[in-house]
């Protein structure tokens, strides 16, 4: 423990009371590693503030005694963006205490949550004013509302909805000099120049600590069909979602789900069926919803299902009977990165491409690095509509103990390449975090590192915020 994390913990301790300052190793030591449990970090304590004022109090004292701080909410990031370093320079700022939903209000559609709010809370805060919170995703039941914003998480209905940047109107938060920035107004029209509510989406805390946002709600769903479908491609997966545009505004989820996977869920995730009977290359899974009650939206998926198999777009399909049949089905897909954790290691690209030529690049890219890396298997699966595929690399027959250092680095620089060749993004929903950054800096172009390293230095010129993440 240096001398200034000394004194901070210290004045901590003495200004916010003993809840505020945890430093039993024993209590700290499941939030210093990453989610896949890749990176590990260090601290000698975890500072837990209970409102933005005891926040700015840390913040102050952190700038003070020059004090690095790791924001983190609900520790589900997928790139080691809340893990501290293994050095301990830094202590972890948790949030898990601010935890209030302040508002709802089915008039304004708003909600103002603070950080540590969990997204599943929202969800049913929300519905329980027949209003709904359009972003989930399969960490909805620990994942926080600042770990989101922080992150700008996509999930599964930005097809409809767009990503938490679009969803977000605006953010309280605490910058690294210990002020405080207020954006809970709402306004729609808000013309005062740069937008900081905006600069803090996706900043993954490296400057400032969210500390509670303002949310656009939509009505609640009136009616919902889940439906799963076998296609013999990802060619005639997006002629699907296609089909399905230009005949309903209904489809907000539309997910991909290859066999390989499905059949890992179904291996390690206990009470899990397949939908439907023999094999497909690659399965759909579809949502649509509707605000209207007079619309039954079951009925017009089944007939344009019906549509789509007769124009031998799909070979086979079933719509779920039920609610719990339509979550048994969200399951198969959620599962998929818990049933790979179970298999073994696993190489998880968070990518994006342009949506007509993702089809093409997962028949390419998979066969170039089973190819390059022979005993790999490379797979795509999750938000076709909107061009985010979750590109993972299972290590196979080349699993070792030390697989993810001895080829995990070269392994990555490839499908990264073939990314950025298609004129893609190595990071779509995830973040940098850790994980991500030399490869953002080997990649990027430099007037966006430039950017980056001048909107750091500008806001947190003492880099205390979240050092080591994100910023090359």
């Amino acid at each position: 423990m240096t001398e200034g994390q000394a004194q901070l913990i210290a004045e901590a301790q003495r200004r916010l009371g003993p809840k505020a300052v945890v430093t039993d190793r024993q209590e700290i030591e499941p939030w210093l590693t990453d989610w896949r449990g890749r990176v590990h970090g260090a601290a000698a304590a975890l500072l837990a503030p209970a409102s933005t004022e005891e926040v700015a109090e840390i913040v102050r004292l952190a700038a003070e005694h020059c004090v690095p701080l790791v924001p983190q909410g609900g520790n589900t990031g997928m790139a080691a963006g809340a893990t501290p370093p293994a050095d301990a320079s830094a202590l972890l700022l948790s949030m898990r205490r601010m935890n209030r939903i302040r508002s709802l209000s089915a008039g304004d559609r708003l909600a103002i949550a603070e950080a540590g709010v969990i997204l599943a809370t929202l969800h049913d805060a929300a519905h329980n004013i027949g209003m709904r919170f359009p972003l989930t995703l399969g960490a909805r039941g620990s994942c926080t509302i600042g770990g989101l914003t922080s992150t700008n998480a996509g999930g599964t209905q930005v097809l409809k909805f767009g990503t938490m940047r679009a969803l977000v109107a605006g953010i309280e938060a605490v910058l690294p000099d210990g002020s405080i920035h207020d954006g809970l107004s709402g306004l729609k029209k808000d013309n005062r120049g740069y937008s900081l509510d905006q600069l803090l989406v996706g900043a993954e805390g490296t400057l400032g600590v969210i500390t509670a946002v303002a949310l656009r709600l939509v009505p609640a769903v009136a009616g919902r069909a889940v439906a799963w479908a076998g296609v013999a491609s990802p060619a005639r997966a997006l002629e699907l979602l296609r089909f399905l545009e230009a005949r309903t505004n209904s489809v907000e989820g539309f997910e991909l789900v290859p066999e390989d996977s499905l059949q890992l869920v179904l291996k390690h995730i206990p009470d899990t069926r397949a939908p439907l009977s023999g094999q497909h290359e690659l399965h759909v899974l579809v949502e649509a919803t509707t605000a209207d009650p007079q619309h039954d939206v079951s009925a017009e998926l089944e007939r344009l299902l019906g549509a789509a198999l007769e124009a031998e777009i799909i070979a086979d399909a079933v719509l779920a009977a039920s609610e719990a049949q339509a979550e048994a089905f969200w399951k198969l897909r959620d599962s998929i990165s818990e049933a790979e954790r179970a298999e073994g290691p696993t190489l998880a690209h968070d990518i994006s491409v342009a949506v007509a030529d993702m089809p093409k690049f997962l028949v390419d890219a998979s066969a170039q690095v089973e190819r390059r890396f022979p005993g790999v298997i490379a797979t795509g699966f999750g938000h076709l509509g909107d061009g985010n595929i979750h590109f993972h690399v299972r290590a196979g027959s080349r699993a070792a103990p030390d697989w993810y250092e001895s080829e995990g680095e070269e392994i990555t620089r490839f499908v990264d390449d073939l990314v950025t060749a298609a004129g893609g993004s190595i990071s779509a929903e995830h973040g940098i975090g850790q994980l991500k950054r030399a490869e953002l800096a080997r990649l990027a172009s430099p007037s966006r590192i430039h950017a980056l390293r001048a909107i750091k230095q500008a806001l947190d010129p003492l880099g205390i915020m979240n050092p080591g993440k994100l910023v090359p």
